[in-house]
């Protein structure tokens, strides 16, 4: 089994965190995304990931790609350690969770949106930083009022088990820390990142401990 992964990147940080709670092994192949214009868009990855992004994973003659998209092939192909719960009630209420950041925030501050607005828009960079930091804390109050009004929410976003959407919150997590966003507001989230932290598969998933760390 081989990851293609960044890092920083944090798709491929939730990737990194499943692979580790379900124990499974895997060869790290790193995509600088940003070394001579980006790795991600030279035709060798390309070749693997018609789509250019991080990451992808090749696991017996299959690429896949898109984080949650891998994540939910290890679900089914490797049961052991579920990340989804086994109510169906339950599963959608992760997934959605997941989808709050993977979809709904984390694109709009994702690396290839920020080289736009610098690029062909031409903002300013602390014009840049705003829309980050904007996006990152409108994602982060959207997850805490999901997480705090709902009696399901334990340890964990869903219950004492790491799941799918812890996958997804602490790279977040990590953003706005990176970026200077105050977490304060959103104790919940917080609460939820300190219990996951404190486990090795999330501690070894973190971008600090990647082979490519700069």
């Amino acid at each position: 089994m081989k990851l293609y992964t960044y890092f920083r990147s944090s798709a491929a940080y939730r990737v990194r965190i499943a692979l580790n709670l379900k124990g499974l092994a895997y060869d790290a192949q790193a995509v600088h995304l940003l070394r001579n214009g980006g790795e991600q868009l030279g035709e060798a990855y390309r070749a693997v990931n018609p789509s250019m992004l991080l990451p992808a994973l090749e696991d017996d003659g299959n690429v896949i790609g898109q984080s949650l998209a891998i994540i939910e092939y290890l679900e089914e192909t490797r049961p052991e350690t579920p990340l989804l719960p086994a109510d169906p009630a339950g599963r959608a209420r992760v997934r959605a969770l997941a989808l709050s950041i993977a979809a709904d925030s984390h694109p709009l501050a994702n690396l290839r949106v920020l080289k736009y607005l610098t690029g062909q828009v031409g903002v300013a960079e602390d014009v840049k930083l705003g829309w980050q930091q904007h996006w990152l804390r409108s994602g982060l109050a959207t997850l805490e009022a999901l997480l705090a009004n709902d009696t399901r929410t334990g340890r964990y976003s869903h219950g004492d088990t790491p799941s799918l959407a812890d996958c997804c919150l602490v790279p977040q997590v990590f953003n706005a820390q990176r970026f200077n966003v105050d977490t304060a507001p959103y104790p919940t989230v917080m609460r939820i990142h300190a219990a996951c932290s404190e486990l090795p598969a999330f501690q070894q998933a973190h971008p600090a401990q990647q082979p490519d760390a700069e």
